[in-house]
């Protein structure tokens, strides 16, 4: 039985790459917005904080080198389809890093952006303790458009603290803080 692509790949085409994401972010905030139907400017403010944090790490990540050697040894193809948010702290520390990877891969990956809020139907299959958790990451054979693995929304050990956080019902700004400090050590 062969399994089941997780979208077509008239859909998948109509992704943004990680260019066309942080430029449709960029114009977005020049008319006071961001992504997603909700807007305000709380979710703005962040946004742009995201802009700065994503500039930053688009000139200063550097990938182990093991995990850059393994990127570029992998034997197939991926698709790696990302649901994320221009307003998303997290999704701003670890897209970049996502992207590197990819290019790491020397054309093995191959990245694909798709807004959480516009694709409710993908989001609903990969939500995190029922929540729609972003940044998420599936993985998907080039071939097949199947999925190969899913990761996400922050690694292990901050996705520990952030639930920490959560169940001492740490105010979102004290707890953005620490999350966001954790991400700047890591």
């Amino acid at each position: 039985m062969t399994p089941e692509p997780v979208l077509t790949p008239a859909r998948l085409a109509s992704a943004y790459s990680y260019a066309a994401y942080r430029q449709l972010i960029d114009n977005l905030l020049e008319e006071g917005r961001t992504t997603g139907p909700q807007q305000s400017e709380f979710l703005t403010h962040y946004t742009r904080l995201n802009v700065q944090r994503m500039e930053r790490l688009d000139k200063t990540v550097r990938l182990l080198p093991e995990l850059a050697e393994a990127a570029a040894s992998l034997r197939g193809h991926y698709e790696w389809l990302i649901l994320t948010e221009g307003w998303c702290g997290d999704a701003a520390q670890i897209v970049p890093v996502l992207e590197a990877v990819a290019q790491a891969s020397g054309g093995k990956i191959t990245t694909h952006y798709l807004l959480r809020d516009d694709n409710p139907d993908l989001m609903d299959r990969y939500l995190t303790a029922g929540g729609r958790a972003i940044p998420k990451l599936v993985v998907l054979h080039a071939d097949t458009l199947a999925e190969a693995a899913q990761w996400g929304p922050r690694p292990a050990p901050a996705q520990t603290l952030y639930l920490d956080l959560k169940a001492r019902q740490v105010p979102f700004e004290e707890a953005s803080t620490a999350l966001h400090t954790w991400y700047a050590k890591d």
